[in-house]
């Protein structure tokens, strides 16, 4: 059991480790690719259960406005007086307010009386709002303007704002006009999908506020809050809700569905409404937005759950986030390194404990399924984004070293098991039962190839009466001694085993009879030369007789004819005064 949980530890530190490194290396950038992927995945189906919102209505310059505009003005873009006069069609209708997701840059020198029309109904009605783009272009070009005070406000808490170096400024008479004038610049992923929305943008050291954010503030009654502050990542707005703010000072939206998920109207049958053909009485107390849907003019983004998806229904997304309080909340780093841990050690323990590896495999499969399944819960019921791709890849790579640390181990205990098995506990020598395998199996490989082979067996001479002399201990240790002797004085595929008491055997593989009695002989020799230390400190000789057998006709050419002739040599060399060969 310790030496079990010192492996699993050891694996939690080796994948931790490579956690910290993948998260500092560049594969970071792939995790961060498929985890946003997997964004996507909860989004498309947690939107698919999604009711439609209902209190923001899009006027969209769709294919077909855009076409009656063409026909019926002209030209594009559509003259601001015209915008006027919506205004004021829709002002009567009491919404709770008009957004513009279109910027009104330049004076059309043509119909400056129209711009004058646009900008009267920003003094006009304090619920209009417009917008403004930040950018990084050269001063080259166009100068960075300072931009007037009324529309920064006061961000304080630590984040790492978006900069930016310039900005495309829309009409002096609206600029100047109106402090409802917020910002339209996007955040993109890598992988070029919107995900989130910035709160505030920094430029020439002030913030300027979003223009959802903007409108949500309008919204909440709350259009006049010039000052802001983050705690732990977090903004809570005037209606009380508590936002999650990603560290650019972005929130990840929430998404409600695909292009169409709010209701739309297009913008030709509010024109057409306005000279008296037809009547539309939808818009009291609504946030209606004004922008471009038709793919003609370039306002397209791809989102989680439609590559094709209006600017104008981003911002709508955005507003309707910010009044629900919906935006998504991810995890903190500590509390995803915690899941990480908890992962890596579900993973290990699922494989140490549970003997059958498909029924481990199981468990674990069903462990990473529920997670999953929990991880699109949450999103959907809590809006909290839990990472799936991270603690899933390193409980996999826990699973793969679990399972060779398991097999290891395993290997381990098997040679272990293995080796008390056939090994002499006193001698350290191979025992009786290993040596009679070996012997068979020689005797199989020599009827096969025709090879020689050969045994000796070996005796210590006199060894009863030394143990009665110096004691069974010293007999013991003088056995020891021996066994070592012969193991050391001999070639690495010769198999020395402890045959029986006093008695030990070597088979020679691939060794004829003459060179058999030669090694014998050596050992002999060795052995009666050799000083033994007994177990009072004293020194002693002893000698040894061998009986030599080949595995030939004459021999023998079975395992019990080979150990006979062995035998009777070894009874002839003790016959004949012991300290000698017989073969």
């Amino acid at each position: 059991m310790i030496k079990n949980l010192f492996y699993s530890l050891l694996i939690i530190i080796l994948i931790t480790l490579g956690f910290l490194t993948v998260k500092s290396g560049s594969y970071s950038a792939f995790i961060e690719f498929a985890e946003n992927k997997t964004f996507d995945i909860r989004q498309e189906l947690k939107a698919q259960n999604n009711k439609k919102p209902s209190n923001i209505v899009i006027i969209a310059i769709d294919d077909a406005s855009y076409e009656y505009i063409l026909d019926k003005y002209g030209e594009w873009p559509l003259r601001r007086d015209i915008y006027a006069k919506m205004i004021d069609y829709l002002e009567a209708q009491s919404p709770k307010s008009i957004a513009f997701d279109l910027m009104f840059v330049k004076s059309m020198k043509s119909n400056l009386s129209a711009d004058k029309a646009l900008s009267d109904s920003f003094k006009k009605y304090n619920n209009i709002y417009t917008a403004m783009n930040l950018d990084n272009q050269e001063e080259d070009l166009r100068n960075a303007i300072n931009l007037p005070k009324s529309l920064s406000v006061s961000v304080k808490g630590a984040f790492n704002p978006i900069e930016y170096t310039n900005c495309r400024t829309i009409l002096d008479d609206i600029l100047n006009s109106t402090s409802n004038i917020g910002m339209i610049n996007v955040v993109r992923s890598d992988d070029g999908v919107l995900r989130k929305m910035p709160l505030f943008l920094k430029y020439k050291d002030k913030f300027y506020p979003q223009l959802g954010l903007k409108v949500a503030l309008g919204a909440m009654d709350a259009l006049n809050q010039t000052n802001f502050t983050l705690k732990n990542r977090t903004l809570e707005l005037p209606n009380g809700e508590k936002i999650y703010v990603d560290n650019d000072g972005s929130v990840i939206l929430n998404w409600y569905g695909g292009a169409g998920t709010f209701e739309n109207i297009p913008m030709y049958k509010v024109l057409n409404a306005m000279e008296g053909k037809g009547k539309l009485e939808n818009f009291e107390n609504k946030i209606i937005y004004v922008g471009a849907t038709a793919s003609s003019l370039f306002d397209i983004k791809t989102v989680p759950t439609a590559k094709v998806f209006p600017g104008v229904e981003v911002q709508a997304t955005y507003v309707k986030n910010l009044l629900d309080g919906s935006v998504i909340k991810k995890t903190p780093f500590g509390i995803n390194i915690l899941i990480d841990i908890a992962i890596i050690l579900a993973t290990i323990a699922a494989v140490v404990l549970i003997p059958s590896m498909p029924v481990a495999l199981g468990v674990i499969a069903a462990l990473y399924g529920v997670y999953i399944f929990a991880s699109y819960e949450l999103m959907a019921c809590a809006n909290l984004w839990i990472e799936i791709v991270s603690p899933l890849s390193l409980g996999t790579l826990a699973f793969i070293f679990a399972v060779i640390t398991k097999y290891l181990i395993k290997s381990r205990d098997f040679d272990k098991q293995y080796k008390l098995a056939t090994t002499d506990g006193l001698t350290e020598l191979f025992n009786h039962r290993y040596f009679q395998e070996q012997l068979r199996m020689n005797v199989e490989h020599s009827k096969r190839y025709n090879t020689e082979f050969s045994l000796i067996i070996i005796d210590i001479d006199f060894f009863k009466k030394f143990n009665d002399n110096y004691g069974h201990q010293s007999g013991d240790a003088v056995l020891k001694q021996i066994s070592s002797t012969l193991k050391q004085n001999v070639r690495a595929t010769d198999i020395v085993c402890r045959y029986g008491g006093e008695e030990i055997s070597i088979i020679l593989p691939n060794t004829g009879s003459e060179e058999a009695i030669k090694i014998a002989q050596k050992l002999c020799n060795i052995v009666a030369n050799k000083k033994l230390k007994l177990a009072n400190n004293k020194e002693s000789n002893v000698t040894i007789s061998l009986g030599v057998s080949t595995y030939s006709e004459t021999d023998g050419l079975t395992p019990e004819e080979i150990i006979s002739s062995a035998d009777k040599r070894l009874y002839r060399a003790k016959e004949n005064g012991r300290n000698r060969v017989n073969g």
